[in-house]
């Protein structure tokens, strides 16, 4: 009989093993193929504004230009309320890319979020083929505005497919951002705790944050946009990023060029930027939050969603898009950092 059951189990995983294979191999054929529609569609030109226009809606969402560079990642040791997760401080190269002005808006992220519970299909096959969340137990804005406020409480995993759906709806590629390109779009040239320089007195200009709010998120992009023109990047919001977190930055070398720490596990991983709930100091350009098991603590599914963090209603994301297309793997690793950990 315990051979029996030891055979049993032994059975069981293979056969796991083999649908993870076999999810993997299906999944990495969609990246390629998405690929290929990327590569054959005219670019956007390099260092120019462009909006993009979500085919099948009346919604468009504008990607601003961020030339290539170095900064200081981190925060200084003497910035008032520094963490010691923000150091130490270092030297970052990036590549040019374009950022999303504004957070991903209710308006745009519920055409993909709401396709499994419309029964509806892009009426594309490459497009239909990215997975998409399940419909949601509750109202997922849980009433604080839909048309204009940013896309809340979605995981990591469920912002990536988001990227990915779009990247092949529009023939263009989009992802989260790093970390790093993150911070240094929200710095836009400043080495300030925030963007526009030390005084956080300035801070009710620019940001959504625990003393204006009024305990609830805002319509996108009605603050004053930093310098390279974005808004929310202080407030509103946190916003997700690929990078799992760190309770410290890797310093090899003289200068990091496009850093990534690749994310390995499902939690903790980086949101970026200070909310609606939070106190001045976690909206500083450098400060740093894990993400954590607790913010789906509500969620009474088992098991729990892979596409929803009900108890983050302060969590959403914008996306950036590289000027170089990236190989298949890169796009893959950027789109799937939790299939196999769910």
């Amino acid at each position: 009989m315990r051979w029996g059951r030891t055979r049993i189990l032994v059975l069981l995983a293979t056969c796991a093993a083999s649908v993870g294979a076999q999810q993997d191999a299906d999944e990495r054929a969609l990246v390629e193929s998405i690929r290929e529609r990327i590569i054959s569609t005219a670019p956007a030109e390099p260092g120019a504004a462009y909006d993009e226009a979500i085919a099948g809606s009346e919604i468009s969402f504008r990607m601003l230009p961020i030339k290539g560079g170095e900064f200081e990642m981190g925060s200084p040791e003497a910035e008032p309320e520094r963490k010691s997760d923000e150091g130490p401080r270092h030297r970052v190269r990036l590549d040019p890319f374009w950022m999303g002005m504004h957070e991903v808006s209710w308006d745009e992220y519920r055409i993909f979020m709401l396709r499994n519970s419309r029964r509806a299909s892009d009426g594309d096959e490459l497009v239909d083929a990215v997975s998409s969340p399940t419909p949601p137990y509750v109202e997922m804005s849980f009433g604080m505005g839909i048309k204009g406020f940013p896309a809340i409480s979605m995981t990591q995993h469920a912002a990536s497919k988001y990227a990915q759906w779009l990247s092949a709806k529009t023939g263009r590629y989009y992802r989260l951002p790093t970390e790093a390109e993150w911070e240094y779009a929200c710095r836009a040239g400043s080495s300030a705790a925030y963007s526009f320089g030390t005084d956080a007195a300035e801070l009710a200009n620019y940001a959504w944050y625990a003393d204006n709010a009024q305990e609830t998120y805002h319509e996108i992009a009605k603050k004053e946009p930093n310098a390279w023109g974005l808004h929310d990047m202080h407030g509103n919001v946190w916003e997700w990023t690929l990078d799992q977190y760190a309770p410290m930055y890797e310093t090899a070398g003289e200068v990091r060029v496009n850093p990534l720490v690749k994310a390995v596990e499902l939690f903790p991983r980086v949101v970026r930027g200070g909310s609606w709930a939070d106190d001045a100091p976690r909206l500083r350009c450098g400060a740093r939050e894990a993400s954590d098991e607790f913010w789906k603590m509500q969620d009474p599914q088992l098991p729990q969603s892979i596409w929803y963090h009900t108890d983050a209603q302060w969590v959403g994301f914008r996306l950036v898009r590289p000027v170089e297309t990236p190989s298949v793997d890169e796009m893959y690793d950027a789109w799937n950092s939790a299939l196999g950990l769910e």
